[in-house]
């Protein structure tokens, strides 16, 4: 009996790690990315540009993967944010990094990072302080008509490692990575 069980709790987990690399793959082929998480170089350069802004109520990250940018830019602003706590909305359609990021956010109990499942290109910017991209250029180029019809002046756009065809950034940062990976910042109010 004891065997017998231990065989069927095995195959299921095989099972599951199975379904969901396939699931994985999937959208990865779909979205035309991966869910990578950014290293640790960018996502302090991320909170920190973010904690260097005012009055953020509402951070969008675009594609949200694994979640670990979210808690990144929550735990750094923790240390330094003395007004109000921003609310962040993690959007990611790949069903595995969005269940994960999901758990995380129950277990870490963040009150302010929610993960959901949205199309990125068919969400609605609007009342974002700051948007976080880690996307890839044809999704960049997408997202730079839906910004330019959504985002009110002095939204601020975080895009690592991927320009945001015509726009001009405010600031380009270039991290202590191995890659030195670029990080562009934008406000919605140049628009090359």
């Amino acid at each position: 009996m004891g065997i017998a069980l231990y065989g069927l709790v095995t195959g299921l987990i095989i099972l599951l790690v199975f379904v969901a690399m396939v699931s994985i793959v999937y959208r990865s082929l779909r979205n035309g990315i991966s869910p990578m998480p950014s290293s640790r170089a960018v996502r302090r350069a991320v909170a920190a540009e973010i904690n260097s802004l005012n009055r953020v109520r509402t951070i969008v990250e675009a594609g949200s993967g694994w979640g670990t940018l979210a808690f990144s830019i929550t735990r750094q602003g923790r240390k330094v944010r003395r007004d109000i706590e921003p609310k962040i909305i993690g959007l990611e359609n790949s069903m595995v990094p969005l269940l994960f990021s999901q758990l995380m956010s129950v277990m870490l109990a963040e009150e302010m990072v929610t993960f959901v499942r949205r199309d990125i290109y068919r969400f609605s910017y609007r009342d974002a302080d700051v948007v976080v991209c880690y996307l890839f250029p044809r999704a960049m180029q997408s997202l730079s008509m839906i910004f330019q019809e959504q985002l009110s002046i002095g939204t601020r756009i975080i895009s690592i490692c991927f320009a945001l065809p015509g726009w001009v950034p405010e600031k380009v940062i270039v991290c202590e990575d191995i890659y030195h990976t670029r990080i562009y910042v934008y406000s919605a109010s140049i628009v090359g």
